[in-house]
C-alpha cells in the first residue's frame, strides 16, 4: 500500500469517524470504487486508534473524571460521577461486543461489506436521524444519563456493526430520541465510542500479532497518526457548529451517496 494511498484513507477516516456519515461505510467504499486492493480489517481499526486518541484529548475532562472514578467501580462504588460514567459506559459498550462476536462468528463480517449493504444502511439511517433530530426533545443533558439510557443506546450502538449505519449517526439518533440536546447527544456518543475503539483495536492487534504481519503493522501505525489529526480538527469544528446548525446536512449528504450508490448497486 502506497503511503499516499495510506493518507488518503486517514484522512477520511478522521473526517468522518465523529460525523454522523459513517466513516466504516467510506472507508470499504474506498477500494470498491477506486478498483484498488481492500486495506482489510487491520488498517480500518488501526485509523479508529488514531481518532480514539483524538477524541480522548477532545474530552480531556470527561476522560480524566472517568479515569478517576475507575477504581470506585473496581471495588463495587459508583457514587462519584466518575465511577458512575464509567459503569455506564461498560454497560453501553456490552450490546456491540456480543453482537460483533457473534457477527465474526457467523462469518458475516465480510459478507456486509457491500455497496448495497451501504446504500441501504446509508439512506434509512439518514431518514431515522432526521426524524430523530426533529422530532426528539432537547430537555436532557449528558449528566442525566441513567443505566436504562445505556442500555437503549448500547443496542442502537450494536447495530452500527452493518456496514454504512456510521456508529456516531445510531448512537446519536438513540440519543436524540431519549431526548437528550444535540451537543449532549453527541457528546454521549463520543465517549461511547471509547471503550468501544478500544475493544475492537484490542483484538485486532492480537490477531496481527499472531499473523506476525510486520507491514501491516508500520501501515497501521502511519494510518494512525494521519487519521487523529484529521479526527481532532473534524470533532472540533462539528461540536462548535452544533452550537447553530442541526443534523439535516449531514442527513442530506447521506441521503444522496445512498441513493447514488444504490443506483450503481442495481445498475
Amino acid at each position: 500500500m502506497s503511503l499516499a494511498y495510506l493518507f488518503i484513507l486517514a484522512l477520511i477516516q478522521g473526517i468522518t469517524e465523529f460525523l454522523p456519515i459513517s466513516s466504516s461505510g467510506h472507508l470499504i467504499l474506498l477500494p470498491q470504487l477506486t478498483g484498488a486492493a481492500d486495506q482489510g480489517a487491520v488498517i480500518d481499526v488501526a485509523v479508529h486508534v488514531g481518532t480514539l486518541a483524538a477524541v480522548m484529548i477532545f474530552f480531556r475532562a470527561d476522560v480524566a473524571m472517568v479515569f478517576r472514578g475507575v477504581p470506585d467501580l473496581m471495588r463495587g462504588r459508583i457514587d462519584s460521577p466518575g465511577s458512575r460514567m464509567a459503569f455506564l459506559l461498560f454497560i453501553a459498550t456490552i450490546p456491540v461486543m456480543a453482537f460483533g462476536l457473534a457477527l465474526k462468528m457467523a462469518g458475516l463480517v465480510e459478507a456486509m461489506r457491500s455497496i448495497t449493504v451501504i446504500g441501504w444502511t446509508m439512506l434509512g439511517f439518514g431518514i431515522v436521524l432526521y426524524v430523530a433530530d426533529k422530532k426528539g426533545a432537547e430537555d436532557r443533558i449528558a449528566e442525566g444519563w441513567t443505566l436504562r439510557d445505556a442500555i437503549i443506546l448500547g443496542l442502537w450502538q450494536a447495530v452500527a456493526l452493518i456496514p454504512g449505519t456510521s456508529r456516531s449517526g445510531i448512537t446519536i439518533t438513540g440519543a436524540r430520541l431519549l431526548g437528550f440536546e444535540r451537543h449532549d447527544a453527541a457528546r454521549l456518543s463520543m465517549l461511547m465510542s471509547i471503550p468501544t475503539i478500544m475493544a475492537s483495536g484490542g483484538l485486532t492487534a492480537l490477531d496481527l500479532i499472531e499473523t506476525m504481519d510486520g507491514q501491516a503493522a508500520v501501515n497501521g501505525a502511519i494510518g494512525a497518526v494521519l487519521s487523529f489529526g484529521a479526527a481532532l480538527l473534524a470533532l472540533s469544528l462539528m461540536m462548535r457548529l452544533l452550537n447553530a446548525v442541526s443534523f439535516t446536512p449531514y442527513v442530506i449528504y447521506r441521503i444522496i451517496l445512498g441513493v447514488v450508490l444504490l443506483a450503481l448497486a442495481y445498475s
